[in-house]
């Protein structure tokens, strides 16, 4: 009886346990190395970086690390002005995916409940399909001899080809219609399970449609809102595929700059450094939103 009890103590413990053991396993002891390495200094060697880390010199690895790596970036402008513009093309495009989802969402939200399934289906397809080939395909899309070109002039609108590959508009339409499920489907989410009477009492009420959207369906969609999001922001901040296929050689982004130093420069400290810092601006102010929004939930006595 005692032994039965221990061991159902020990599994009502391991449950909660486990996602802390798979975020010690797959998130901090990454970070760790990752920080390691920006602690590091560069060597040409395998792997391109020192100190290497040695159980019997403890003392004397943690006192070759510094932090020259991180001085580094805060007196070259040129990572600077890649992670200010990676945070702005990332807003922008954000907006735009807030824009142009919700729109969708809404309409997935207001179909019929036989259709839906279907359209959550319609929305995933994109998957199925390798990430890297569907911008390919962007390429010869929006390249000067390509299908928006030919078919502008086709009709008319334009005289001459249009400059939109390499450049920074041609990164926007990547990043919005790369990203555009993940703002779509927790959009779709929240506006499913809004309650359609609460906007049929406000029209009965006397309230134009368009103050009913935004008095009742825009703060009751504000969880999707919020959710979608940090979903295009965070990865679309580090994103390297879309500026580098997409983007001219004026897009500065700081995925280009971390391939770059990992890959051209096999400067893996400095690189990792980065990453660090870029990881510290996109966590930093998620925690102070839910440290806030956990306290505005909070139950007042």
């Amino acid at each position: 009886m005692i032994a039965r009890s221990l061991s159902k103590r020990m599994a009502n413990a391991l449950v909660p346990a486990l996602p802390f053991l798979w975020l010690g396993i797959f998130f901090l002891a990454p970070f760790f190395i990752v920080l390691k390495i920006s602690l590091s200094d560069p060597a040409v060697a395998q792997p391109p970086y020192r100190p290497a880390f040695e159980w019997g010199d403890l003392a004397g690895f943690f006192s070759r690390l510094d932090l020259e790596n991180f001085t580094t970036l805060v007196s070259d402008d040129l990572y600077l002005s890649a992670t200010l513009s990676s945070i702005r093309i990332a807003g922008i495009a954000t907006i735009l995916l807030l824009l142009v989802g919700f729109p969708i969402a809404y309409a997935m939200a207001r179909a019929p409940a036989r259709h839906r399934g279907l359209l959550v289906a319609l929305i995933i397809l994109p998957f199925w399909t390798s990430f890297l080939i569907r911008i390919y395909a962007w390429i010869a899309i929006l390249k000067p001899e390509g299908l928006l070109n030919q078919g502008l002039m086709a009709l008319g609108a334009i005289s001459e080809p249009l400059h939109i590959l390499n450049s920074e508009v041609a990164v926007y339409i990547g990043l919005v219609y790369g990203y555009l499920p993940f703002m779509v489907l927790p959009l779709y989410a929240s506006l499913e399970k809004m309650d359609d009477t609460l906007i049929e009492a406000a029209l009965d009420l006397g309230s134009p449609p368009w103050r009913t959207f935004w008095t009742i369906t825009v703060p009751l969609a504000m969880p999707g809102v919020i959710a979608g999001s940090l979903l295009c922001f965070i990865p679309a901040v580090g994103e390297f595929v879309i500026p580098d296929l997409l983007g001219g050689s004026e897009t500065l982004m700081i995925g280009r700059q971390l391939w770059s130093e990992f890959f051209s420069n096999r400067d893996w400290p400095l690189a990792s450094a980065v990453a660090i810092l870029l990881l510290i601006i996109l966590v930093v102010p998620i925690v102070i939103y839910r440290d806030v929004e956990s306290r505005r939930l909070e139950p007042r006595p």
